[in-house]
């Protein structure tokens, strides 16, 4: 277990916690390497097959508005996906292309060990979970509703996507509060991106840097920072799970 190192504010005690999902609960690898990946491979075949789904229907109509007159939807969701744009339409596709892909067994949503042990301690005493990331609800639910530690989703009150605004803006993070009807000061944001962090403490968050070794993630001496959830637990008076010897690894 590791423990926090302060950037430019004191840790503070919360009653709700924010969290990002890719870099901060979930390997980066796990979204760029399997993932995307299966999204681009399932594309072409998951829209032949869809073709007269509502859904998939208003998300092409949704590409053609975004992508302008001259350029076809496939062609415009593949460079989306080069891109790694935050294209509505496109997070929403690749939501439904997960969505298959994890109820036929083909994908495991991936949770660092340390994740799913301090999230239900924390959901035991009372407090308040919730997800932000710039997937689509639908694919954050999936992650926790198929990870490698079963089905998550009962301990989140609230999943935003950026439909709440961009995650590196603060009124995102005063909208999100408002939608919690909790003061910003009560809320505590986790992720590895400082950008984020910068807007969340911007909006009146308690926020803290997920600086996870494996991914690569670099401190930025900004905001407070852990190198696992029990860091995080120590540093904010949550509660800290004893963990078996495989979460700890």
């Amino acid at each position: 277990m590791s423990g926090l190192r302060s950037g430019t504010a004191s840790p503070v005690p919360v009653s709700a916690v924010l969290t990002d999902i890719e870099g901060t609960t979930t390997s980066i690898a796990f979204v760029k390497d399997v993932l995307f990946p299966f999204a681009e491979r399932s594309l072409d075949g998951f829209l032949d097959a869809h073709a007269d789904d509502p859904e998939v229907v208003a998300c092409l109509t949704a590409v053609r508005r975004a992508a302008g007159a001259g350029e076809d939807p496939r062609a415009a969701l593949r460079r989306w996906m080069a891109e790694d744009a935050k294209v509505g339409p496109l997070k929403t596709l690749q939501g439904l292309m997960w969505r298959a892909g994890y109820a036929s067994g083909e994908i495991t949503g991936h949770l660092w060990p340390d994740v799913a042990p301090c999230l239900r301690a924390w959901a035991r005493a009372g407090i308040g979970l919730n997800v932000y990331s710039s997937g689509s609800v639908a694919a954050q639910k999936l992650i926790f509703g198929h990870s490698v530690a079963g089905d998550l989703t009962g301990l989140f009150g609230g999943f935003f996507d950026t439909a709440m605004g961009g995650k590196r803006e603060a009124a995102s993070y005063a909208a999100i509060a408002e939608r919690l009807a909790l003061p910003s000061d009560d809320i505590l944001f986790l992720s590895d991106v400082a950008e984020e962090l910068d807007a969340a403490k911007t909006a009146g968050y308690a926020t803290c840097q997920l600086v996870r070794s494996e991914d690569g993630t670099v401190a930025s001496g900004r905001h407070p920072q852990a190198a696992d959830f029990p860091g995080v637990a120590v540093a904010f008076g949550l509660p800290v799970p004893r963990l078996s010897q495989g979460e700890a690894a």
